[in-house]
This record gives structure tokens, sequence and C-alpha cells, in this order.
């Protein structure tokens, strides 16, 4: 941070040092398990509705989302769109059904419906998802640092990783929840500031910025054709529908808040706070990318820069003449994730400037804490007092709790590390969340909706969803000869088919052996 201005330093390690001290504060109400995973059940719901909100609001969101603007258009903002229905129904059916069971993993409840295999396929899944969860969260963090500080991406990863590590292993579920509230604010205020500078800078303003953004169409939410081979508005709404169903539904990020308000009724208030926060800060987003694009298409030359360090990148040491003819091929798809970090570098004011970085580093200390926790909880419930030490005394559960904490914060600070280099930090997330999350929702909503189907169903319409799973996602990199089986739909629809493959397939094969069950009473009663 020594590049920053002195201002800018002190603003950030004030916010550095308040996110510990968060963390300190609460460490001495973490007597017990049920303190660290659900504070007790005494959180306010309009404090769970704004930590639901700055889960979702992730530096996925803070960078991937502008950038995903700037290279494209606005397609991926029907994820946003499809929020609304998939929180009527998790506050419909799922909220009271995790109350009333007051188990509080989300996955146990499988194991009761169709046996131990169920519990321990959908915890695999979960806690692969937060690694790929919390791993794009820090390589989108340390993209924007970079821009700003000059260091590796490796280096300000780990920095930032034992912070986060420090506060939610001190603090618990509380601290990551009260710290989450004050960088919900942070974060809203910080994409507020730089969309009022980049509309400041604009030539002409919101009027310049719309005729720009008609003109290159960056205001479309994709081909409305029934087309499920590209990123047409209904992939992404149908993929938005499952994905949050996913998480309002059977994420234990999402269920294990739940159990931290005093009743059902604060519980769903939350998850429409989170609602009515989330859809239009997502747009403000979406528009911002709109806005740098109108930006540096009037001041081209100003991302040569840019364009150069993506080429580098690209050529890991290539020639400069080699350098230069890539840069001339480059598409705004190409750099867009590096924009907004570049025109933070540029652009904001001092004073301002480290305002913004606190504001990026509380979109993915927020979502990474609680996935920490979260990963914790399901380790320490699913797995440890399961298969290792089901007599687990209440001091050695909290130690457990701290070990799994600092463990899932390590192992997704190295997920980050890994995907250094990667296009589009939102294209990833959604496509590992996707492989990962599909099966286990499918799973859950038959043994939801499905009284009658038991374990041989389940587990065959299982199998057959991971094979499909492993066929969409791994069929395409298949040599031409084979071409004809590849798979022909966007990634985006694997969580969409994978879901509805096991969840249709166990409804099918249920169906299917109860009727001669049938035949044969009838026949009986005959004689």
């Amino acid at each position: 941070m020594k590049s920053l201005p002195f201002v800018d330093l002190l603003i950030v390690l004030a916010y550095l040092a308040g996110m510990v001290a968060v963390g300190i504060y609460f460490s001495r109400k973490n007597t017990s398990a049920d303190q660290f995973t659900t504070a007790s059940g005494k959180i306010p719901g309009w404090a769970i509705g704004i930590s639901i909100y700055a889960t979702f609001l992730s530096s996925n969101t803070f960078l991937g989302v502008p950038g995903k603007a700037f290279g494209s258009n606005w397609n991926s903002f029907v994820f946003s769109l499809s929020m609304p229905l998939a929180a009527w129904i998790a506050t419909k059916y799922f909220i009271p059904f995790y109350r009333s069971t007051g188990e509080v993993s989300a996955y146990t409840h499988l194991e009761h419906r169709f046996g131990g295999w169920a519990r321990t396929y959908a915890v695999v899944c979960f806690l692969l998802t937060q690694l790929a969860r919390m791993g794009s969260i820090f390589f989108g963090i340390a993209l924007s640092l970079q821009a700003l500080t000059g260091f590796p991406m490796s280096a300000i990863m780990i920095v930032t990783g034992i912070c986060i590590v420090l506060y939610t292993v001190l603090g618990g579920m509380e601290a990551v929840i009260w710290t989450e509230v004050a960088q919900g604010v942070i974060k809203t205020l910080g994409a507020v500031i730089i969309l009022y500078l980049v509309i400041a800078g604009t030539n002409g303003g919101v009027s310049r910025i719309m005729e720009v953004g008609q003109s290159a169409d960056k205001f479309s939410l994709g081909t409305f054709k029934p087309d499920f081979t590209q990123s047409s508005f209904w992939v992404v709404l149908l993929y938005g529908f499952f994905m949050n169903l996913n998480n309002f539904g059977m994420d234990q990020n999402y269920v294990q808040r739940y159990h931290t308000t005093s009743s059902v009724k604060e519980a769903a208030r939350s998850v429409w706070l989170c609602v009515y926060l989330y859809l239009p800060v997502s747009l403000l987003f979406f528009f911002l990318g709109s806005c740098l694009f109108a930006y540096y298409e009037a001041n081209p030359e100003l991302l040569n820069v840019v364009k150069m360090q993506v080429a580098a990148e690209r050529l890991s040491g290539g020639s400069p003449d080699a350098v230069a003819r890539l840069m001339t091929t480059l598409t705004p798809s190409d750099y867009g994730d590096k924009v907004m970090p570049h025109f933070m570098v540029t652009k904001v004011p001092a004073g301002l400037l480290g305002l913004i970085i606190a504001a990026i580093m509380s979109a993915a200390m927020s979502t990474i804490s609680s996935g920490m926790n979260a990963s914790a909880t399901v380790f320490s419930v699913d797995i440890y007092q399961k298969y290792i030490r089901p007599d687990l005394d209440s001091r050695t559960a909290l130690r457990v709790l701290y070990v799994a904490t600092t463990v899932f914060g390590l192992l997704g600070m190295i997920t980050g590390i890994a995907m250094i280099g990667v296009k589009s930090v939102l294209d990833v997330w959604w496509m590992l969340s996707g492989i990962f999350a599909g099966g286990m929702l499918g799973l859950f909503l038959l043994g939801i909706i499905s009284k009658s189907t038991k374990n041989a169903e389940a587990l065959t319409a299982t199998l057959l969803g991971i094979a499909i799973i492993i066929w969409m996602t791994f069929s395409t990199s298949l040599p031409d000869r084979y071409s004809f089986i590849r798979n022909p739909l966007h990634q985006n629809m694997i969580m969409v088919v994978s879901t509805l493959s096991i969840f249709l397939t166990g409804i099918v094969l249920t169906r299917l052996k109860r009727r001669p069950a049938r035949h044969t009473d009838v026949v009986v009663d005959s004689h």
C-alpha cells in the first residue's frame, strides 16, 4: 500500500483494524458452538437481511459485473431478475421447514430421507462450491488491489486472507453478521462514488452514456429467442432461478442465518430485504460498466496500459513486438475486469480512493468470512461429529470450529491463487457453482417434494445426474471426431439440466416402483 497517498493508507488500515476489532469484541461471547454458528438466535431480521445482501454483493459483483457490462451487455442482469421468484419459494416452504427441524446444518435431513450417502454427497458439493466461491472472490480482490499497489496478486490474497481469518475465527457468526452490515453500507457507498466520478468525467453526462450504450447495444438483456446454446435471456433466467433457489433454499451460508433470527417471520423478512436491496444495486453496477464503456470510448488511449498488461500476461514474457501485436486483437471482453481498477488508479482523488479500496475489500471479506463460517459448521456437524467423534463435548466442538474455519480460509486462498490468469471471474464462478450445486439442489428438491421417494430411487437419480454433469462439463473438450457427442448447450445450462434430471428421474422411478404394487393389490382382491 506504499504507493497510496497517506490519507488513503490510513483509511484502509482503519478499516482493517475495525474489522479485526469487531472479531475481538465478539470473541468474548464465543463460549459454545451454538454461539459460534448461530449467535444463539438473537440477531434482528434487518441485520440478517443486510448481511445476506452483503454476501450476494461480493467482489464478483463489485468487479465482475461492471467488467461484464463493459465487455458485453446487461445479459447477466437477468440473473438478478430471477431472485424474487426464488425468494418467494424459499420463504414460503424452505425457511419454515428448516426452522421446524432445528438442525443448524442444511444437509442433516437428507440423511433422514435417503441415508448417509445423500448427506455426504450434499456436503461435498457444498464445500466444493464454497471453495470455488471463495477462490473467485480472493482472485477478484487481488485483481483490483494489484492495479493499486503493484504487489503480486498471490501476496495480496495472503495478506487479505490472514485478516479475514482473524476476525472470523475470533468473532464467529455474530462478528460475521455485524461486519457484513457495515460492509454492505461501505461497498454500496463506494459504488455510488465511482458511478458519480465516471458520469462527471464523461463529456455529455448521462445523455451521452445512454447514446453510446444504445448504439453499442450495451443495454441488451440477450436474445429472447428460445436458444439454449448461447447466453440468451432464457438461459440466464433459468440458471439464475435455480442458483438463487439453491442459495436461498439450501446453501448453508443462508440456512445458517435463518437460525440466527428469533422467528420464521424474521427470517423471511431478511430474505426479502436482501432482494429489495440487491436488485437496484446490481442494476447500478451494470450501469456503471456501461458508463465506463462510454467514458473510455471517448478516451481510448487511456486503456493502452490495461491492454498491454493483459497482452503481457497472456504471452508470459513474450517480446515487445508480440505484445504490441496481441494488443491490437484484444476486445473489451478480454480486459473488462481490469477497467474499473484502472479507473480507480488514475481518476479517483486522494481520500476517496481509500474508501473505494475499503469497499472492494469489504465486498470480498463479507462473502469469504460467511463462507468460512458455514464451511466450518458443515464440516463439524456433518463430517467430524458424524464420522470421527460423535460424542463431541462443547469445548472440543468449539475448537474444531476454530481449526476448520482457519483451514477453509487457507484453502479458499489457495483456490484464488490457482485462478490467476482467468479471462472473466464472473464466468468462472458461474461455471463452477453450476457444476457443484446442480446435483445438490436436484436431490434436495426430490427429498422435499416427493415424500414417497426412497433411497434406491434417489441414489439412481443422483448417479444419473452426476453422469450428466460430467458429460456436459467435459464433453466440449473432446476431439472433433467425437463432436457428435459434445454438449450442445451453454455451460450455464449444466445447473438447470442436472437439477431437473435428478428430480424428474427420481419422480419417474418412484411412480414406476409403485405401479406394480397397485396391480398386485387388485389381483389379490379379485380372488
